[in-house]
């Protein structure tokens, strides 16, 4: 696995189709675990699952790499995740750490992003909720 497989892999812009899980085999291992702040999944088969999920409750999807830092068996990629849900477009900055076993497929993928703060603060009386906690908890 090199920084060029990562950004190929980590890409996906709005209006493209979503990779194929054919790409997804080829970099993921059969008993990859896969954990993001909504979700945890282990195994290939149910991380296809769960990327496929996320294209079908979408109207479109965007994913843009940015820094990509590789160290022996571990990767981090900065990105920012576009989501267009029913005409509002959410968007999600995030980072992704991965180990690598010694073939170089990835057999375990960490997402680390705001998911809370993005999805709910637009929405009327909801994002104000949010925006309040925000300020006591984290500001």
């Amino acid at each position: 696995m090199d920084e060029a497989s990562l950004r190929t892999l980590f890409t996906k812009h709005y209006g493209s189709p979503a990779p194929s899980e054919d790409l997804w085999r080829s970099h993921y291992a059969e008993d990859v675990h896969f954990q993001d702040p909504t979700q945890e999944r282990q195994g290939l088969q149910a991380y296809i699952e769960a990327q496929e999920g996320l294209v079908k409750r979408c109207d479109d999807v965007m994913l843009k790499p940015a820094a990509i830092a590789i160290d022996g068996t571990t990767a981090f990629i900065e990105w920012e995740m576009g989501l267009k849900i029913r005409g509002i477009t959410f968007t999600y900055p995030g980072t992704t750490r991965l180990l690598l076993n010694d073939a170089g497929q990835i057999v375990d993928h960490r997402d680390y992003f705001d998911f809370v703060g993005p999805t709910f603060a637009p929405v009327p009386v909801v994002g104000g909720f949010v925006r309040w906690l925000y300020k006591r908890f984290v500001d």
